[in-house]
């Protein structure tokens, strides 16, 4: 069963509390999403880290529950 993107949202906000966070389903079947994300906590981070941050906040969803997911992250 796919994620519901509500679900995803709070994952990712109960993770990084400032962050801002855009889903969009990028084939309307609710298993293939893109998140811009931003937050204060990707100062300084590589690329790679921030989004093992949100990979992190999934708890080990992405690949399961979660199929696809595209990430574009920034920092405040």
């Amino acid at each position: 069963m796919a994620m519901q993107a509500d679900d995803i949202i709070a994952m990712i906000k109960n993770a990084l509390p400032d962050s801002r966070v855009e889903l969009v389903d990028l084939a309307g079947d609710g298993d293939h999403y893109k998140a811009v994300i931003t937050s204060a906590a990707f100062a300084g981070l590589s690329r790679i880290a921030q989004h093992q941050l949100v990979y992190g906040a999934l708890k080990g969803k992405m690949g399961g529950e979660l199929h696809a997911l595209a990430l574009e992250t920034k920092s405040e």
